[in-house]
């Protein structure tokens, strides 16, 4: 079989290098795929990609063998999972990769906030001064963490949580009881983990069902001065009102790894001169702009899940997955 890996590291390339030698022509490509960014190749019939390449109708048009697409990733909303069904393509996903990865970044970003870990080192860089004018904090033993979601990272979260002495409330579509009696969280209604949490936190996969999952009204149930968290995905969260949350100090500040159209933000120089900018948000764009630039606010690059360890993990899974299926077999399928 002809195999594609895109959006590839060196290291990655020499990490999977002996493992898939024995499967068939292996081609790793550094770039994204997309409609724009098409390979030369088009007789791929397995394809792994990472959350920057867009897998919809033009890139399954460029590639009529495809059979199989394995993303290095949990999230799948980058791939169109109804057309490849429709087409006979299957979809794998790395399913565990991360649990511990994510949940200690969700508490770094927390930490930094908290503390306000960010704005000490600014203002000792940018000017010189050790002045703890403003940079006054809090404790987290004893506030309320209203997780949102306790699939395996919430579950993670929650366990960092229960070291900091922290109260936690919970929601999920499908509690886990003896979890929640083990770790001692109660789990509530959504709107009720809302209005009870210091600082919520989103945990949470995206789907057309939980687009803007978190609203205006939403925040509006909130503490006053809550703390707001998401290293999830971006459009679980309406931007624009979340700064409208923080204009306001209905939410004191926020730490978020993912953004609503973060597609755009990363690569604005070539949307803007493609003319493509069908499909997007542009509000939303302009939103994360202002969110980038507000001081209560830390933006990071969708780096979560960044550690070497996670990123080996996601690797063997994703050749694992290509193996299982030029064997015969499915793992992981999502669609």
């Amino acid at each position: 079989m002809k195999i594609g890996f895109f959006e590839l590291e060196q290291w990655e390339k020499d990490y999977l290098a002996d493992k898939m030698s024995a499967l068939g022509e292996v081609a790793m490509i550094d770039s994204i795929l997309t409609a724009e960014n098409l390979p030369t190749e088009n007789d791929f019939e397995i394809i792994s990609v990472f959350v920057n390449s867009i897998i919809d109708a033009r890139v399954l048009d460029h590639l009529p063998n495809l059979k199989l697409v394995v993303t290095r990733s949990t999230g799948f909303d980058h791939i169109d999972l109804d057309l490849c069904k429709s087409r006979g393509v299957a979809v794998a996903n790395v399913p565990s990769y991360g649990e511990d990865t994510v949940a200690e970044y969700t508490f770094a970003l927390l930490l930094n906030l908290s503390r306000k870990v960010h704005l000490s080192f600014d203002r000792i860089r940018e000017t010189g001064s050790f002045s703890l004018d403003g940079l006054r904090g809090f404790d987290l033993k004893g506030k309320t963490l209203g997780v949102i979601g306790t699939g395996r990272i919430g579950r993670n979260v929650i366990e960092i949580a229960t070291g900091f002495n922290m109260n936690v409330v919970a929601y999920d579509p499908k509690p886990n009881a003896e979890y929640a009696a083990k770790m001692n969280y109660q789990y509530l209604e959504l709107n009720d983990v809302l209005a009870q949490a210091d600082i919520v936190t989103l945990h949470v996969p995206y789907t057309e069902a939980s687009h803007h999952l978190i609203d205006a009204e939403s925040f509006q149930r909130m503490k006053k001065g809550v703390y707001f968290l998401n290293t999830a995905r971006g459009p679980l969260v309406d931007t624009m009102a979340l700064v409208g949350a923080l204009r306001s100090g209905q939410v004191a500040g926020a730490g978020l790894d993912v953004l609503e159209e973060e597609g755009v933000i990363k690569d604005e120089l070539n949307v803007l001169t493609s003319g493509k900018l069908e499909g997007h948000d542009l509000k939303a764009v302009l939103a994360d702009h202002l969110l980038v630039d507000m001081p209560n606010v830390i933006v990071t690059p969708h780096n979560a899940f960044n550690t070497w360890e996670a990123l080996k993990r996601i690797l063997d899974t994703s050749a694992d997955n290509i193996k299982n299926f030029v064997a015969g077999s499915l793992s992981n399928l999502v669609n």
